[in-house]
Protein backbone atom coordinates (compact mmCIF):
# COMPACT_ATOMS: atom_id res chain seq x y z
CA UNK A 1 0.00 0.00 0.00
CA UNK A 2 1.46 3.23 -0.92
CA UNK A 3 1.18 6.50 0.79
CA UNK A 4 -1.31 7.92 -1.41
CA UNK A 5 -3.75 5.03 -1.44
CA UNK A 6 -4.07 5.31 2.74
CA UNK A 7 -4.42 9.17 2.24
CA UNK A 8 -7.15 7.65 -0.56
CA UNK A 9 -8.76 5.56 1.92
CA UNK A 10 -8.10 8.27 4.94
CA UNK A 11 -10.23 10.27 3.12
CA UNK A 12 -13.40 8.33 2.63
CA UNK A 13 -13.23 7.52 6.31
CA UNK A 14 -13.20 11.15 7.19
CA UNK A 15 -15.65 12.60 4.88
CA UNK A 16 -17.87 9.77 6.09
CA UNK A 17 -16.99 10.03 9.73
CA UNK A 18 -17.74 13.42 9.79
CA UNK A 19 -20.75 14.21 6.80
CA UNK A 20 -18.53 16.21 4.70
CA UNK A 21 -17.80 15.52 1.23
CA UNK A 22 -15.81 18.53 1.08
CA UNK A 23 -12.81 17.32 3.61
CA UNK A 24 -9.43 16.75 1.75
CA UNK A 25 -6.79 15.82 3.84
CA UNK A 26 -3.05 17.27 4.01
CA UNK A 27 -0.36 15.55 6.10
CA UNK A 28 -0.88 18.51 8.17
CA UNK A 29 -4.00 18.76 8.93
CA UNK A 30 -4.80 18.21 12.76
CA UNK A 31 -8.37 18.30 14.84
CA UNK A 32 -8.12 22.12 14.83
CA UNK A 33 -8.98 22.20 10.80
CA UNK A 34 -11.97 20.19 10.84
CA UNK A 35 -15.41 20.96 12.81
CA UNK A 36 -16.10 18.70 15.36
CA UNK A 37 -13.10 16.68 15.62
CA UNK A 38 -12.97 16.62 19.43
CA UNK A 39 -11.86 13.46 21.56
CA UNK A 40 -15.50 11.46 20.83
CA UNK A 41 -14.55 12.02 17.22
CA UNK A 42 -10.86 10.68 17.46
CA UNK A 43 -12.24 7.49 19.08
CA UNK A 44 -15.11 6.91 16.15
CA UNK A 45 -12.05 7.64 13.64
CA UNK A 46 -9.16 5.62 15.56
CA UNK A 47 -12.00 2.28 15.41
CA UNK A 48 -12.75 3.16 11.84
CA UNK A 49 -9.12 2.89 10.52
CA UNK A 50 -8.44 0.34 12.51
CA UNK A 51 -11.50 -1.59 10.93
CA UNK A 52 -10.06 -0.58 7.86
CA UNK A 53 -6.69 -1.42 7.55
CA UNK A 54 -6.60 -4.45 10.05
CA UNK A 55 -4.53 -2.67 12.46
CA UNK A 56 -4.65 -1.83 16.00
CA UNK A 57 -2.88 0.56 17.32
CA UNK A 58 -2.34 1.25 21.59
CA UNK A 59 -2.85 4.76 23.74
CA UNK A 60 0.32 5.91 22.83
CA UNK A 61 0.35 5.31 19.32
CA UNK A 62 -3.17 7.41 19.38
CA UNK A 63 -1.60 10.26 21.40
CA UNK A 64 1.40 10.46 19.18
CA UNK A 65 -0.74 11.28 16.06
CA UNK A 66 -1.07 14.62 16.22
CA UNK A 67 -2.23 15.04 12.58
CA UNK A 68 -2.90 12.74 9.65
CA UNK A 69 0.52 12.92 8.05
CA UNK A 70 1.44 11.00 11.17
CA UNK A 71 -1.89 8.60 11.24
CA UNK A 72 -0.81 7.92 7.70
CA UNK A 73 2.80 7.21 8.89
CA UNK A 74 1.79 4.50 11.46
CA UNK A 75 -0.37 3.01 9.44
CA UNK A 76 2.24 2.12 6.83
CA UNK A 77 4.41 0.75 9.62
CA UNK A 78 1.75 -1.39 10.80
CA UNK A 79 0.82 -2.49 7.11
CA UNK A 80 4.17 -2.74 5.79
CA UNK A 81 3.08 -0.40 3.39
CA UNK A 82 5.92 1.92 1.27
CA UNK A 83 6.06 5.51 2.69
CA UNK A 84 8.12 6.67 -0.26
CA UNK A 85 6.01 5.57 -3.18
CA UNK A 86 3.32 8.00 -4.35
Amino acid sequence: MTRAEVFETLNTIFRNNFDDEEISLRDDTSSADIKDWDSFEQINLVVAIQDQFHVKFNIDEVNAMKNVGEMVDFILDKTGGCPDKE
